[in-house]
């Protein structure tokens, strides 16, 4: 008797390469985020000291380490390796991101987000919480996403298809 394959549905076929995409895209936005975060460590210190949030030393702490948490992040999603927990820290990560700018909006601060560098104190009228809150909402939902739906192509890690091949090749 031949053996048929799961019929899959049409969301079973996409899904995978809609992983991929997310994958990418916030591969890339934590590897632009903290590359230039990282090349300007001070400017990274200076702009988590302008939320006004965290204590001096946990101020400089995250500064310096923000950057290479989010390059790791980047380069987890980059390969295609440990998804869903990578998803998990992205969703974390995002999440704490868009709650420290509604704070620094709700306290009337005037901060740049730091978000891809820079940061800090900025002019009264130059701030663009909406469109950060917006943006950073979006990455949320991508990285969501791949909690739900690791599965990806193109990725190190492998899927529960490559799995059940790899099996019946031993």
């Amino acid at each position: 008797m031949i053996a048929r394959a799961p019929v899959r549905t049409p969301f079973q076929r996409v899904a995978p390469w809609v992983s991929t995409l997310v994958r990418l895209v916030l591969a890339g936005v934590f590897l632009a985020a903290g590359g230039l975060k990282a090349v300007d460590p001070q400017g990274s210190v200076a702009a988590v000291r302008a939320y006004e949030v965290l204590p001096a030393g946990l101020e400089t702490l995250v500064g310096w380490g923000l950057p290479f948490v989010e390059i790791a992040l980047g380069l987890l999603l980059a390969a295609g390796a440990l998804t869903r927990l990578a998803g998990v820290a992205s969703a974390v990560l995002i999440g704490v991101f868009v709650l420290a700018v509604v704070s620094a909006a709700v306290r009337g601060l005037s901060i740049d987000c730091g978000c891809f560098g820079g940061g800090g104190t900025v002019a009264a009228g130059q701030t663009d919480y909406g469109g950060e809150i917006l943006r950073d909402s979006l990455l949320l939902v991508l990285a969501l996403w791949l909690v739900w739906q690791p599965r990806s192509r193109l990725a190190l890690e492998p899927g529960p298809d490559r799995r059940r091949d790899l099996e019946d090749h031993r």
